[in-house]
């Protein structure tokens, strides 16, 4: 099949941008629209949807999972609240009931912290080895078998409460370790499918399905929780995560090289766009110019930074919405999904306009990551600061926690996918070690947010909008001036430093 125009595809121009990216010819890039790489991206996307959702069920399930929110008295007294109680809820307990049969726990607020951090112990342990080797054996295999893992373990949610917090407590960090393999192996992927001029925009679909995710399960949950009762949530969710894994094993390869239904014309596109940074790395790494390498550190620093008022709200906004708001279930699942349905639309659309910018040159690829990254956190920063002074307003409150988490999603093309400019032939192992660490907050900020709230104060829940948005402007700080979008010395393979002196030295003499 020809390309536009007549053109070879092999033989189309390359000119480099200021951050010496290889850019192709508009004219000779196929159509996105049915193509492979785009499928891919809608697969991760669902993919994404299903382990976010199987990550925060149980954020709002604990509500209903637990028979006393407050089994130890606040201010010596069985009847204080933060904020007052709705109209018609003034004689009545903070438990949810539940159909007949379900049972309910007294697990006191540290508890419920301590399982709500649980998964990320697991999910740090697999992210670096997840990525090392989604880089050298391809990453489809390993983000497949991720989802199906976890959704798996996730049908045995309700034995393991029923067995006991710490058997939870396990269960929750076996799907993290699971559930851990997904990202880097997702960035492998990219490595070896998206061309440079479409990084921004394939990666932010294929990943806002963590805010679509849970955006969807958020309310489903609540929802389900009131009318069939909380194990129900998990059965459902582990279902339609082993249902999409049928799907990716059936249509999804590492490499275009060896996807059985791509077109010749948009193989040779991405092959050539892509020369030899599109292939997977050996078994031997540069580690020490990695360990030195200070873009990958702002990296490191910006992600940790950002993801601790991220998962702050992910795992903790219900519980708010519960014991300070006091919202019912239903409304309580909905109200805390809308930052998710902002976050993802917002995610989405910035990674369409990163794309052009880089394209059409406006900005180089430095400045457009560092632009969204700013962006992103420090307004969000701002909104969660506001939220901690709206006091019992419900509607300033939502309006201010949605703000925050949509303006926050713009980062989704700054510093979240940067692994793939400095280093792109490493970006499954690179975003390995930047997710470990940026999964520290994920184990910290429940634990945190349970010891400062363990009086469900407003006071409490101030200072933890406080400690996150100072968190998050630190990270855009950091970012800003240490970030880079360009490749790395150490990232250059020795044909393409062959291939760049012989470039230059045919510049020269010209």
């Amino acid at each position: 099949m020809a390309p536009p125009n007549g053109c070879s595809i092999n033989s189309a121009p390359l000119e480099e941008s200021e951050d010496g990216e290889p850019l192709i010819e508009h004219d000779a890039v196929p159509a996105q629209c049915c193509s492979a790489r785009l499928n891919l991206a809608f697969l991760m996307f669902l993919g994404f949807s299903v382990v976010y959702g199987l990550r925060v069920n149980l954020s709002v399930a604990m509500v209903a999972m637990v028979n006393i929110t407050d089994p130890k008295p606040a201010q010596n007294s069985s009847t204080f609240h933060a904020c007052p109680l709705p109209h018609g809820m003034e004689n009545t307990s903070d438990t949810f009931p539940q159909p007949d049969g379900i049972p309910q726990y007294p697990w006191d607020s540290e508890t419920q912290g301590w399982l709500l951090g649980a998964f990320f112990f697991g999910y740090l342990c697999t992210q670096i080895p997840g990525g090392y080797l989604s880089g050298h054996y391809g990453g489809s295999i390993f983000m497949g078998l991720g989802v199906l893992g976890t959704a798996a373990l996730t049908l045995l949610t309700p034995l393991a409460a029923q067995m006991g917090s710490y058997w939870l407590f396990a269960l929750r960090a076996l799907e993290g370790f699971g559930e851990g393999v997904t990202f880097p192996a997702m960035m492998a992927m990219w490595a070896r499918w998206a061309p440079p001029l479409e990084r921004s925009r394939l990666m932010t679909l294929s990943g806002s399905g963590a805010n679509f995710g849970a955006f969807l399960s958020l309310p489903l949950t609540g929802f389900i929780c009131q009318t069939l009762g909380w194990p129900a949530v998990f059965y459902l969710c582990g279902g339609a995560g082993c249902l999409w894994a049928v799907f990716w094993f059936i249509f999804v390869s590492d490499d275009p090289r060896t996807h059985r239904r791509i077109s010749k014309e948009e193989r040779d596109y991405i092959i050539s766009s892509l020369g030899t940074q599109g292939t997977g790395h050996g078994w031997s790494l540069p580690l020490l110019p990695m360990l030195l390498s200070v873009p990958l550190w702002a990296i490191i620093i910006s992600q940790m930074c950002s993801n601790w008022a991220y998962y702050t709200l992910l795992t903790s906004l219900p519980t708010y919405m519960n014991n300070i708001l006091h919202f019912d279930l239903k409304s309580n699942g909905f109200l805390s999904a809308l930052p998710y349905l902002g976050a993802w639309l917002a995610s989405t659309l910035s990674g369409v306009l990163a794309d052009f910018l880089i394209e059409r040159r406006v900005f180089s690829v430095t400045n457009v990551r560092k632009l969204f990254t700013i962006t992103g956190l420090l307004p969000g920063a701002a909104f969660l600061v506001a939220v901690g002074y709206s006091g019992c307003n419900h509607i300033l409150t939502v309006t201010f926690l949605t703000l925050s988490s949509t303006i926050g999603g713009t980062s989704a093309c700054g510093v979240f996918i940067n692994q793939i400019d400095i280093a792109p032939r490493y970006a499954g192992f690179l975003l390995g070690i930047t997710n470990t660490f940026g999964t520290i907050p994920g184990v910290l900020a429940p634990i945190v947010t349970g010891y400062f709230t363990e009086d469900h104060t407003l006071e409490g829940w101030r200072m933890v909008f406080w400690l996150a948005a100072g968190i998050n402007v630190c990270g855009a700080v950091v970012f800003t001036i240490f970030g880079s979008g360009k490749i790395q010395p150490w990232a250059v393979t020795e044909e393409e430093a062959a291939e760049a002196g012989k470039n230059r030295s045919t510049s020269i003499i010209t």
